[in-house]
């Protein structure tokens, strides 16, 4: 997935600029038999076609389609072989030996070793994605021999095979990392190459089947067209036109006419949605510094209705902000806190606050203003009294990782292991712990989760979840549904852990 920059690319996608980007290719029918072209419908154009700059999440389709990664996540997450066909850790899990196909070449005719494994790892690592962090722990990546390649940990990393089956996983040709042209021009080894020639950069890019693909059970078309459109309204007139076989969307309020023009929809709960209560040793504001408080901040929302005006309903209520697929996940804890205006002003008051306090948060254009106002309605209901400061949507996210607000209005991913939601959200290094909160008990946790046997993990993640909801570090609202349409030729299967679907799971109706 993504770091912070998935989170701008979700409170952003609706307010772009409203330039709609015409439709390639020829949609409605295209995915009808094996062969023909499918016609994707992408909401973000491509940062970069260079393996070491790319993004992942809503840019993965592009990148799976020229480049191969060493593993593989099926569509539930469980990791399976790809480019690397084993692997196996030593006891200490610092050390990573992943054994490679023989039998693979990039589009430039170079072949797929072990040094060009190691090469582009530590050109990852060293690199300008947004996710570069990924390979933090990687000390090292060496070849043994052709198809054996060493990597070597600063320290165990329990994400690390997730993380290879992403960006941080992709494999370019060595011979092109000099290329003037490698921002633009992919060399990879994977099913498709782009089409340089029809393609146009950050409006419509096409690629062509690969025909020495080393895996043809994963080319499901001969040609690919992927279209971005910048607003919620180009993307409708696409897809109610028919020029389009499948896209993700950007507004849950034209679903109902998404539907009416013959698609499914495919729905999948990647993000949670809520509040941020970061100032847990009360630094800037006191009063957030104590557990009640943070607890009355949770009892004051009516969750229904926070879902209802954000994501005009559709999504599920949640008080935790572990995902359903994680062995930390518990139902029970979204009991913990009901909608009760009247406890919250009791807590308040055992807190010290009978008269409620002032609280400045941040607000930004790319949440919409009444969503604002209802925040800032229902924190006045137990009187707390919001002051906003609005922000440019870059200035509002640096604004939260680098603790200049107490409280603030988010919306983080659901990353598909406890350890990368504990390093992305809870750790005391986290990229949204801005205040740096450091709780001896969390981080005891979190240490289990990184070298603890499974089944400590899984004990360790369970108490994480349970102490930071009763610890009020979070006032988690709803998990909003993310809705990936298709057309009535083409088959799909939602990604766990990904905003898109991945590109093989992408196929025409038999």
């Amino acid at each position: 997935m993504f770091h912070w920059k998935k989170a701008v690319v979700i409170v952003t996608a609706a307010v772009l600029a409203l330039t709609g980007c015409s439709a390639g290719g020829s949609g409605g029918s295209a995915g009808s038999s094996s062969g023909g072209t499918l016609t994707l419908g992408l909401i973000t154009p491509v940062s970069s076609f260079s393996a070491q700059g790319a993004n992942w999440a809503n840019q993965s389709p592009p990148m799976q389609a020229v480049y191969d990664s060493l593993l593989k996540a099926e569509a539930d997450g469980t990791i399976v072989a790809n480019l690397a066909t084993d692997w196996s850790y030593n006891a200490d899990n610092t050390v990573l030996d992943l054994t490679l196909r023989s039998d693979v070449k990039f589009s430039d005719g170079t072949p797929f070793n072990a040094d060009a494994a190691a090469q582009n790892l530590i050109r990852f690592r060293d690199g300008t994605s947004p996710n570069a962090s990924f390979l933090v722990n990687l000390k090292d990546a060496k070849a043994i021999d052709d198809t054996h390649v060493e990597l070597t940990l600063k320290a165990p990393d329990p994400a690390l095979l997730t993380y290879l089956t992403q960006n941080a996983g992709l494999q370019e040709s060595p011979a092109a990392f000099t290329n003037a042209d490698v921002e633009t021009v992919p060399v990879g080894s994977g099913p498709y190459t782009l089409n340089v020639g029809e393609t146009v950069v950050g409006n419509t890019y096409v690629f062509d089947k690969n025909p020495n693909y080393w895996n043809p059970s994963d080319q499901h078309y001969d040609k690919v067209v992927m279209n971005y459109y910048a607003d919620s309204t180009s993307l409708l007139n696409a897809i109610q036109g028919g020029q389009v076989n499948a896209s993700t969307t950007i507004d849950n309020t034209t679903l109902s006419q998404i539907e009416a023009a013959g698609y499914t929809l495919s729905p999948i709960e990647n993000n949670w949605w809520g509040l941020i209560i970061g100032d847990r040793a009360g630094t800037l504001n006191p009063a957030i510094g104590n557990v009640k408080v943070r607890q009355a901040l949770n009892y004051a929302f009516d969750r229904d209705a926070m879902l209802k005006a954000f994501a005009d309903g559709h999504g599920t209520t949640t008080e935790q902000i572990f995902p359903t697929t994680s062995p930390s996940y518990d139902e029970a804890l979204n009991k913990t806190y009901s909608y009760d205006p009247a406890k919250a002003k009791q807590l308040l008051a055992e807190a010290g606050y009978p008269n409620g306090f002032d609280l400045t948060m941040p607000s930004s254009a790319a949440f919409g203003a009444s969503n604002f106002a209802l925040v800032q309605q229902q924190l006045a209901d137990i009187g707390i009294r919001v002051t906003f400061e609005d922000l440019q949507v870059n200035d509002y996210i640096t604004a939260l990782v680098s603790g200049k607000y107490p409280v603030a209005l988010m919306a983080l991913q659901l990353d598909p292991t406890d350890w990368q939601l504990a390093q992305f959200s809870i750790d005391k290094n986290a990229t949204f712990n801005g205040f740096h909160t450091d709780d001896p008990t969390v981080q005891g946790y979190i240490a289990t989760l990184q070298t603890g046997s499974q089944a400590d993990a899984e004990t360790a993640g369970k108490a994480l979840n349970e102490y930071i909801v009763e610890q009020g570090w979070f006032a988690p609202w709803f998990r909003p549904e993310l809705n990936f349409v298709s057309d009535a030729n083409t088959d799909l299967t939602v990604q766990v852990g990904n905003s898109y679907p991945y590109l093989w799971n992408i196929k025409p109706k038999s």
